[in-house]
């Protein structure tokens, strides 16, 4: 197999002329004859057992030359794109050009990846976020935790109030006649919540246990139901009960409660240490997600929708996988969302744009800083995969090529380049 010749035809698209030998030819066809013999009859021949040659004789000498010819495809274009020194993203169109038993000649119309240029990517200017732990933060998460070791008390001594939750019964009347879904008994409602018509809930602050009164409120022109769309009506209310939520002192009987800390000063400075592990980590991923956002912008070149396409499918696979990994599956999921196959590909094509965009713009990094992965650091990282895996290493070498595992390490470490001869401010 060999590359006749390479032209391109316009910008990331070139027309490659493959030859296939007469060795490797004939080699696919003897593969496709053992995979069909078994479903050919021929006279005077038990099905399956007829030799090759009086096939051929039979059907004709070609019988066997489009199969064959469909199984070099793959690795013919493979080699030849890599003389040629392209990544093919796509092919278009493929035209046998000569074909007999000493081999075939092919043209193949393909997209290829572009060549980008990217500048100025060492020295981005980067702000970092504050990861200064405050009183008030070390505050705001040992209320989150009084929150959730809170328990609901009956008020008697006062009336209702926003924040309070209340057990009401409840009729609702337009012009004078109650209407469907307009009523309910031992209704526990969170005043303040917003979950019922605006006005309803604000009504109801000031009223105290056992008390019988009405409300007047305007059902919204958005409402739901058509019938009440912009409906003055009146509810009847009957508060049975106010209830308000007791948070726990914070001292060190509350420390042992809810922590294996012993004292609230010993509980304070875990919490100020795991703040700070959280903001570090933030303020670290949004300096990642700058330096993306800047070389992005600073990518130039024509990029093939081909490959824009590529990355949004191979998302969609990933997505499926992970749906399959929960008991479920694509179909499944569009059903539930109202989702078709196309609005999620729109879904996901911005994401892949910039995918694409950024590993187009490291493997230039690469290229153009001579980053080479070394032999350890390929054996670190198949070690890593075998691991994350569960799987034996040779195992993960069969799997994935040596070639994929260097590319994906120079562009790891590209990215570092880049971060590192960042200024932070």
């Amino acid at each position: 197999m060999n590359l006749v010749s390479s032209n391109m035809k316009e910008t990331n698209t070139y027309e490659l002329t493959v030859a296939v030998e007469k060795e490797a030819f004939q080699a696919a066809i003897s593969k496709v004859f053992k995979k069909q013999s078994k479903n050919i009859n021929v006279p005077g021949f038990r099905k399956g057992k007829a030799p090759r040659n009086i096939i051929e004789k039979m059907y004709g000498e070609d019988v066997f030359y489009d199969d064959a010819m469909q199984e070099c495809y793959p690795e013919a274009l493979d080699a030849a794109s890599k003389e040629a020194e392209l990544k093919i993203v796509a092919v278009t169109n493929v035209e046998v050009e000569k074909v007999d038993a000493d081999g075939f000649t092919f043209k193949a119309t393909c997209i290829v990846e572009p060549e980008v240029e990217i500048k100025d990517y060492k020295g981005i200017e980067i702000t970092k976020k504050s990861t200064e732990v405050t009183d008030e933060l070390i505050n705001e998460e040992i209320d989150r935790v009084r929150e959730r070791n809170s328990r609901m008390v009956t008020v008697e001594d006062r009336a209702a109030q926003i924040g309070d939750v209340t057990v009401i019964d409840f009729e609702g009347f337009v012009d004078g006649v109650a209407f469907e879904g307009g009523k309910a008994e031992n209704f526990n409602l969170e005043l303040g919540s917003g979950n019922f018509i605006p006005g309803f809930e604000e009504q109801i602050v000031g009223h105290n246990t056992d008390e019988e009164f009405s409300i007047n409120v305007t059902f919204p022109e958005e409402y739901h139901s058509e019938e009440l769309k912009g409906k003055e009506s009146e509810f009847k209310i009957k508060l049975h009960e106010i209830k308000m939520k007791e948070l726990p002192e914070v001292d060190d009987e509350f420390v042992k409660d809810v922590s294996d800390k012993d004292t609230l000063d010993e509980y304070k400075a875990e919490i100020k240490e795991n703040i700070a592990k959280r903001l570090e980590n933030e303020a670290e991923k949004d300096i990642d997600d700058q330096l993306v956002e800047q070389l992005l912008e600073k990518v130039e070149g024509e990029i093939p929708e081909a490959m824009f396409e590529n990355e949004v499918n191979t998302m969609l696979r990933e997505m499926d996988m992970r749906l399959r990994s929960q008991g479920m599956d694509m179909n499944t999921y569009l059903q539930y969302t109202g989702m078709n196959p196309e609005s999620v590909k729109e879904m996901y094509l911005p994401e892949a744009q910039k995918r694409v965009k950024m590993r187009l713009a490291l493997e230039k990094i690469a290229k153009v800083e001579n980053i080479v992965p070394s032999e350890d650091d390929i054996n670190t990282e198949y070690s890593r995969l075998a691991e994350g895996y569960q799987m034996e290493v040779d195992k993960v070498k069969e799997a994935l090529p040596v070639d994929a595992i260097s590319q994906d390490l120079a562009v790891e470490m590209a990215m570092k380049l880049v971060k590192d001869s960042a200024k932070i401010k």
